[in-house]
């Protein structure tokens, strides 16, 4: 395939990926089904994922109180999309684990974020479970935690923390292709620059922050459907993402090596 075909394809699946963001008349009818005009999960999807639940707590092997489970992201709203995951959160409450209840605990949070973290990775790598068609992914929240999804279902209560209601965003195509090109292009460059063994851990690391701050300045200010959220939701699903995250692995490979001579 020429350079050229290259773009094409990658400019279609842009495309693609920017028509999923638009708001379906319906919640998705292979996870939820209406009962007496409102939405309830599918009950033998219900009972699997707190059966999954169940697999990855004994897999974290850490005693504390679950608060809830809760289906949340575009599955439990109206923009779901082929590209969607099931997003299953287990909701805790750090302050736990500290006993002294200290008045500053961000660093033991930091700590246990982390930890939560690297069983969410190990997890990852060992399993591949898909919920009808869907990739699951499973995830440690804390109670605490903002959260800006406009849509919660309790798969320990079965009911709506948050119930989604239909919306017609203003979605500007263009604009949306048009940053996750020029990111694209920056991360394209950054592995080209790595290839021919110049030194990018700076540009990288402050790629991967300006990245994750652009994200999470358009939640705050504009939500889920915010310009910058959707810009990286473009850039997750069409592997953007995977590639920065993979580079900063090299760097650190590269960094910690001894090549021989």
């Amino acid at each position: 395939m020429s350079l050229f075909e290259e773009l094409i394809e990658d400019k279609e699946l842009d495309k693609k990926i920017i028509k999923s963001f638009k708001s379906k008349p319906i919640l998705c009818p292979s996870i939820f089904k209406k009962n007496n005009g409102d939405y309830k999960i599918h009950e033998d999807i219900r009972k699997k994922l707190l059966e999954i639940s169940n697999e990855y707590l004994d897999f974290i092997d850490v005693e504390f109180f679950v608060h809830d489970v809760v289906l949340t992201g575009s599955l439990s709203n109206y923009n779901w999309s082929e590209f969607s995951d099931v997003d299953l959160h287990i909701i805790i409450d750090m302050d736990e684990f500290d006993n002294k209840k200290n008045s500053d605990s961000t660093i033991l949070h930091k700590i246990i974020e982390d930890f939560f973290d690297s069983k969410e990775k190990v997890w990852k790598s060992k399993h591949n479970i898909k919920i009808k068609g869907f990739d699951l992914e499973i995830y440690i929240q804390d109670l605490h935690q903002d959260h800006v999804s406009s849509g919660v279902y309790s798969i320990l209560n079965n009911k709506w923390v948050i119930k989604p209601e239909k919306t017609n965003p203003n979605i500007d195509d263009n604009k949306i292709i048009q940053k996750g090109e020029e990111y694209g292009k920056q991360i394209d460059d950054l592995i080209d620059k790595l290839s021919q063994n110049k030194d990018i851990s700076d540009d990288t690391s402050k790629l991967y922050k300006k990245i994750k701050n652009f994200r999470q300045s358009g939640l705050e200010s504009g939500g889920e459907y915010s310009y910058e959220n959707l810009t990286f939701k473009l850039l997750r699903r069409n592997g953007y993402i995977e590639k920065l995250l993979n580079l900063k692995s090299k760097i650190i490979d590269k960094k910690l090596s001894i090549t021989e001579q």
